[in-house]
């Protein structure tokens, strides 16, 4: 297939993808409508002879118009011929109980034909293909389907009162709750959210659980470490072919939801905290939503990156603590408790 106009700095990989699925589709679409044809021949062979005369209308016409004479009146003659033809055509496919439409191609995108361009520009299935295909690629090393809320367990937290504070069971329900009510409202411009707190908590877990709603519900979802995404930034930003392409800043910014896990886990340096920071910035100007997790304080986040950063986030995002002891050993001691 002919590419043009790209409309993304994709990696070659992911236009080839996206052709390769379309040229699927559409030579499904037409050698399903050929066998069909076919097997309607086979029990119909006058439809056979109908279908050849109609064609050839088409050419006589042709030959018409360039013996020029009294083209109008053969012209006219040929249409009529060719209206007569179509109508015994369908009453063949009629008395076998069969319509037009079961013998063409009955392609998935109605507009382009699975071509991917209407009128020389890009279909919108293309460029939906082209964007999911990107955020399958990405997501690839991501757990997405191994977290949801029903697997979210309230009993690994204590639920003992301490110094007249609200127990960590108690904290974290509110904090359940406020997830499932933000996954279950969850559109285009829905907030922000920042997860902190110690290693094992379940923040990842509730993060991946909203991404896995969020997908449900048709929307675009990047997941990853601050680690991946740096490495994959470095890397792009050293070897912008087309090969590599440019595709992980584009989905930072162009995703419906960003899920960024282990801020400040990633490697340190000057172009990655900038990037970092702009990501972030340019998902708020543009009203995206976009959560977050750490295992550092807002202090050590200050420190990592600068002031600036951490009053963005202070500024746009809701902060949720999570509290407790690291729950991935009382899970292994303990595996029945699964219901919250």
């Amino acid at each position: 297939m002919l590419r043009r106009n790209k409309p993304w700095g994709y990696a070659r990989q992911v236009y080839t993808q996206a052709e390769n699925e379309l040229n699927r589709r559409r030579t499904t679409a037409q050698d399903t409508a050929q066998r069909r044809l076919e097997n309607f021949y086979a029990v119909c062979p006058e439809a056979e002879d109908v279908r050849r005369r109609i064609a050839s209308t088409a050419s006589r016409a042709a030959m018409a118009v360039l013996r020029s004479g009294n083209a109008r009146e053969t012209m006219e003659a040929l249409k009529n011929e060719n209206l007569s033809l179509q109508k015994q055509f369908a009453d063949l496919l009629a008395a076998h109980g069969l319509t037009r439409a079961d013998i063409e191609p009955q392609y998935t995108c109605k507009r382009c034909e699975d071509t991917g361009y209407v009128d020389g520009r890009i279909c919108s299935c293309y460029r939906s293909l082209l964007k999911q295909i990107a955020y399958e690629n990405l997501n690839r090393i991501s757990p997405l389907t191994l977290s949801s809320f029903e697997d979210f367990s309230l009993l690994y937290y204590s639920d003992v009162s301490v110094n007249g504070e609200r127990s960590d069971r108690e904290q974290m329900r509110n904090i359940y709750d406020f997830c499932r009510r933000y996954a279950d409202n969850f559109k285009k411009d829905s907030g922000n959210l920042f997860f902190t707190g110690a290693t094992g908590l379940g923040k990842t877990h509730l993060s991946l659980a909203i991404a896995a709603e969020a997908i449900n519900k048709g929307f675009g979802v990047v997941y990853g470490t601050a680690q991946t995404f740096a490495l994959s930034l470095e890397r792009e930003r050293f070897t912008r072919t087309e090969e590599s392409g440019g595709d992980t800043l584009d989905l930072l910014n162009d995703c419906d939801l960003l899920i960024i896990d282990d801020l400040g886990m990633e490697i340190s340096s000057s172009y990655i905290t900038a990037t970092i920071y702009n990501v972030i910035d340019t998902r708020i100007t543009l009203k995206k939503p976009t959560i977050i997790s750490t295992n550092l304080s807002m202090q050590e986040l200050e420190k990592r990156y600068n002031e600036r950063f951490t009053s963005r986030i202070i500024g746009f995002y809701d902060r949720l603590i999570f509290r407790g002891k690291d729950i991935r050993m009382k899970k292994k001691l303990n595996p029945q408790n699964k219901q919250n």
